[in-house]
């Protein structure tokens, strides 16, 4: 039974699925195996290496799948924008920072912008620069964001928002969201559709090690932590208020906390950090997963794993006859 919304409708696309543009991990393998499953792949275009970017575009088709961006350090490095437009991608998605200076190019170019949100403002914001889509992220998430609203409550709020300023807009509930209630719990609360990162990060296909997707198989989500001890010893400039989850360790439990003493040592920890990354040694090396990972018990294939998700959420929805007079999935005109 398909899931049909306002978010499948805008991408010709099969299930209300988009992949998190996460960094490095969403190559094109990920994001082509998503797009071939009827969801929307995104590259991980991250931090903006752009070798590797020119590498994973050379790979795909003009069209198939989108490139996602941590928008502030894009920003920093002349001419990656116009790199991915000109590769035609599906979307473009922007987070963490301003998308208003990026719009306008995007927007010229025909191409839709996905906008992150954490919080109501951020989502007035999105609006008012022409996001085609806004994607609402809540504490839950895995990576960054700014760990002060839950998606549970965050998603309708943006929902009645966009009802009422933008209502041909669709939104994507992000954070917590990895199997099929998560899925019909998003267009329950009135997404279009939903943002799925550390469900994909546990896939065959993710361009992770499989050393660490074991280590994420083995925790809960009460073992997740937002910190911004990892982005100073990779000397990432993160600007406040955005931390990052993921699983905690030795390495957080000596420096979480104590970050003024970490900034004194950042270079003999950045060495350490380094060497456990290439040891694969994650009592010191991150892993960046959110609360929904104690919830995955098995790597999986992609198919696989959208297959149980819309299937679910399919027969939840559908066993629900009430949903529809909520005023939220009739929001989203999905059909099952």
């Amino acid at each position: 039974m398909p899931l049909t919304t306002r978010f499948t409708e805008l991408f010709g696309i099969a299930n209300p699925v988009a992949l998190a543009p996460m960094d490095y991990v969403s190559d094109w393998r990920l994001a082509s195996a998503v797009a071939d499953c009827g969801g929307l792949g995104l590259l991980g275009g991250g931090y903006g290496d752009e070798p590797w970017l020119r590498e994973q575009l050379d790979h795909v088709p003009a069209g198939k799948v989108g490139v996602g961006f941590i928008t502030w350090s894009m920003a920093m490095q002349r001419g990656l924008l116009d790199l991915a437009i000109q590769s035609r991608p599906k979307a473009i998605f922007l987070s963490f920072s301003d998308p208003a200076p990026h719009a306008a190019a995007i927007r010229a170019a025909g191409i839709p912008l996905i906008c992150q949100v954490h919080d109501v403002a951020q989502a007035r914001h999105a609006i008012s620069v022409g996001a085609d889509v806004i994607a609402a992220q809540g504490a839950e998430a895995g990576g960054h964001g700014t760990g002060a609203r839950s998606t549970f409550t965050l998603v309708p709020e943006i929902a009645d928002l966009l009802r009422s300023l933008a209502p041909d807009v669709p939104l994507l509930a992000a954070g917590g969201i990895g199997n099929g209630r998560g899925l019909a719990a998003a267009l329950a609360l009135g997404a279009d559709g939903a943002l799925v990162g550390t469900r994909f990060w546990a896939a065959e296909e993710a361009a992770i090690s499989p050393s660490a997707q074991q280590r994420g198989l083995q925790a809960s989500g009460d073992e997740t932590l937002r910190q911004s001890a990892f982005d100073i010893t990779r000397q990432k400039p993160w600007p406040t208020p955005y931390t990052g989850r993921v699983l905690s360790n030795d390495f957080l439990a000596q420096w979480h906390g104590n970050e003024a003493a970490l900034r004194g040592a950042t270079v003999e920890q950045s060495e350490r950090f380094l060497a456990a990354v290439e040891a694969e040694d994650y009592t010191v090396a991150n892993v960046i997963v959110g609360e929904v990972i104690g919830q995955i018990n098995q790597v999986q294939t992609v198919a696989s794993i959208m297959d149980e998700m819309v299937s679910t959420a399919a027969h939840i929805l559908g066993g629900s006859t009430d949903l529809p007079t909520l005023g939220y999935v009739g929001s989203t005109s999905a059909t099952i």
